[in-house]
């Protein structure tokens, strides 16, 4: 194996001071080092999609942009790298969050983790980094899609690293090469899997960064106690690609949550003409629960399972309507701002679960609780039961 490339260093110098406003300070001198050691611009593909003015994408590529090319490769922004049915399907993650992961990981830990298992290897950036900070002998890193699998490996033998590399679901882990001290996933999950847990050694750490139908956000720390107990915290940073599960249908897993949800269609607003659901009102406005509160929407994506939203302002239906809708059964909701009242919202509810007045009910909750911010929850996972707890595991909040 050849001797690992060093990263230019005015463009990792520019990227720590950037990085620095979003970690609170410097980046340990470890860290920094591994940057040097794990040159970005060799796990990148030579076309990136960078986010435009309109809310969209633009290609980069290296041939006709080099300059850009180099100048996005060591941003601290995240870069799209794949996409499968007109969406964003693998990315290159922003560098103070990959950091952000690693340090949560406690890498640096006593008798410090002799071997980490990585779930999703995507660029191959994130286990070269865990390479340089551990040894190539001490990871294995996990990827279901081949494409990605392989491209992966050729960006880390460009880059001199070896870490053993499996393709294979994640959710599954890896038990041939179990106890690992240390599991970081790259993507982010609504539930943590059982095999996870159960391969992780007693006082070793799982490190995943979290979702829910609602609200894509956040990362959870859990600690694995020798009962087989995880419990940690929820920590406010960072929002990834969910979890794939199969290869049989690109791109239907891809989006975030929050936008993923499909506008409600003609079937079902029929439905609800034909009389099977009567307009109400409500005094509580859409943009408190879908408007971009990451505080809020966190709290209604672990007390309302399953419940989902879109935007639609296209004025077809309303001047601007928030559909609801949920995962497991044809319940639908939407609440509509007739473009004049912002003191009262039509509400239309169909189905055997009344979305809107749950979201509501879990909103006052959050209210009532003080308006609880995201670092205050805490998971616990026990017999895979995942208890939601706030501030204390002794303070359930809800079962997911």
């Amino acid at each position: 194996m050849a001797s690992p490339e060093i990263a230019p260093a005015v463009y990792v110098d520019r990227l720590l001071a950037d990085m620095q406003q979003l970690l609170d300070g410097p980046l340990p001198a470890v860290y920094a080092q591994a940057l040097l050691r794990v040159p970005r611009h060799l796990f990148l593909p030579e076309r990136l999609w960078l986010r435009d003015a309109q809310g969209g994408y633009r290609p980069c590529a290296l041939a006709t942009d080099p300059e850009g090319w180099m100048e996005a490769a060591y941003s601290d922004a995240p870069l799209v790298t794949q996409f499968a049915d007109g969406r964003p399907s693998s990315s290159a993650s922003m560098p103070s969050m990959v950091m952000r992961m690693l340090l949560l990981a406690d890498l640096g830990a006593t008798r410090g983790p002799g071997h980490v298992l990585e779930l999703g290897t995507g660029t191959g950036f994130n286990a070269g980094l865990l390479c340089a900070l551990l040894g190539e002998q001490a990871v294995t890193t996990l990827e279901l899609d081949p494409v990605l699998a392989a491209q992966g490996e050729r960006n880390l033998k460009a880059a001199g690293y070896a870490p053993t590399i499996v393709r294979t679901d994640a959710a599954a882990g890896w038990a041939t090469g179990a106890p690992y001290d240390r599991i970081v996933a790259t993507f982010s999950t609504d539930r943590v899997p059982a095999p996870w847990v159960a391969q992780t050694r007693p006082g070793g750490r799982i490190v995943t960064p979290w979702t829910s139908a609602w609200c894509c956000y956040g990362t959870l720390a859990l600690g694995v106690a020798p009962d087989g107990t995880a419990e940690g915290r929820f920590h406010p940073f960072a929002s990834y690609m969910p979890m794939r599960r199969t290869l049989s249908a690109p791109g239907a897993d891809t989006a975030a949550p929050e936008t993923a949800t499909t506008v409600t269609g003609t079937a079902a607003l029929a439905a609800a003409a034909a009389g099977e659901a009567r307009p109400t009102t409500t005094d509580l406005s859409p943009w408190a629960v879908a408007g971009g509160d990451l505080d809020a929407e966190f709290h209604l994506g672990l007390t309302v399972p399953g419940a989902s939203f879109a935007w639609d302002t296209t004025g077809a239906h309303a001047h601007t309507r928030l559909h609801l809708e949920d995962a497991t059964s044809p319940s639908w909701a939407t609440v509509d701002y007739d473009g004049q009242h912002a003191d009262e919202f039509t509400v239309t509810q169909v189905g055997p679960r009344h979305l809107w007045d749950e979201i509501s009910a879990a909103y006052r909750q959050w209210e009532i609780l003080g308006r609880p911010v995201v670092g205050q929850y805490g998971l616990t996972v026990r017999d895979q039961e995942h208890t939601v707890w706030l501030s204390t595991p002794g303070r359930t909040l809800s079962k997911l």
